[in-house]
């Protein structure tokens, strides 16, 4: 009798544990979202909006520089976050020269909701804004943006001149987990494993098919990767893994130094490295 009480105990607590873990992979596609307002103010703007992949719209910023352009820069913002978080990063290519295109993905910012929002999905997007600029680009890519940037170079190399990936993560899951725990620890090491694989079982076993650090082998590009070396989210060695997916030689590192996940471009020594990376690969005169 004493064992079919700790059977039964064992029974529903490992059903409360499946469905509390359930409900919180629900909760981690949904929130949090955390939008900012900071519209550019240089050049010429067109605020506009394009189709998406599912048939929603993605709002768009298009800023042309003073004279003659460049190119064209895609910027891809992070998890949560909308077009006006990439801004200050755009700002930098807008002074080099270069046309900035600024989108929000779905289910951020004004974009038009999708539920399930993850790097693919992102991606997609992404695509959606190459669609729409018709020539190839330089694409920058933040977080789960820069994932997205991962993917959409990886399908699109004709498209892409340059790739910019700040803040990525090597491997999807193990990026999860990690994510998980610094957002909180008791969370990370109880829930965050079992969250991982309900979404695993929901995009049915591609998570880890569309990690950064697997797709860049077939990314022939210059890459630069950016990093703050006190990232919590990411920690450092995802830099080193990702690096070393590329093909030989083609992958930079630029890693701010007391910077964490967010605040790479805000060190005095970003501007300089970006403008160095390009120059070197797209010379301007």
């Amino acid at each position: 009798m004493h064992d079919i009480i700790w059977l039964n105990i064992l029974i529903i607590s490992a059903a409360i544990y499946l469905v509390l873990s359930l409900f919180f992979t629900y909760l981690a596609l949904q929130i949090p979202r955390n939008p900012v307002t900071h519209p550019p103010d240089w050049g010429k703007v067109t605020d506009t909006r394009i189709p998406a992949s599912d048939g929603g719209e993605i709002e768009v910023w298009r800023v042309e520089p003073e004279g003659t352009s460049r190119g064209v820069v895609v910027l891809a913002h992070g998890w949560g976050r909308n077009r006006d978080r990439m801004v200050p990063r755009a700002r930098i290519f807008g002074k080099m020269g270069f046309t900035t295109v600024i989108h929000s993905a779905r289910d951020h910012g004004r974009s038009t909701p999708n539920r399930f929002m993850n790097a693919s999905r992102f991606a997609e997007d992404i695509e959606s804004v190459l669609d729409w600029v018709n020539e190839p680009v330089l694409l920058y890519g933040h977080s789960a943006g820069a994932a997205g940037a991962a993917i959409a170079a990886n399908r699109n190399p004709q498209r892409v001149r340059l790739l910019f990936l700040e803040g990525c993560y090597a491997r999807t899951k193990e990026a999860l987990r990690s994510l998980y725990r610094a957002y909180n620890l008791f969370f990370g090491v109880i829930f965050g494993p079992m969250v991982v694989l309900w979404m695993d079982i929901f995009y049915r076993f591609r998570m880890d098919g569309v990690s950064p650090a697997l797709l860049a082998r077939q990314i022939d590009i210059p890459v630069l990767i950016i990093h703050g070396d006190r990232d919590e989210n990411f920690p450092l060695h995802n830099v080193w893994r990702l690096r070393d997916g590329f093909p030989a030689g083609r992958a930079e590192v630029f890693i701010g130094k007391g910077a964490g996940h967010s605040d790479c471009s805000l060190t005095p020594e970003y501007p300089a490295a970006v403008q160095a990376f390009v120059n070197r690969h797209l010379p301007s005169g």
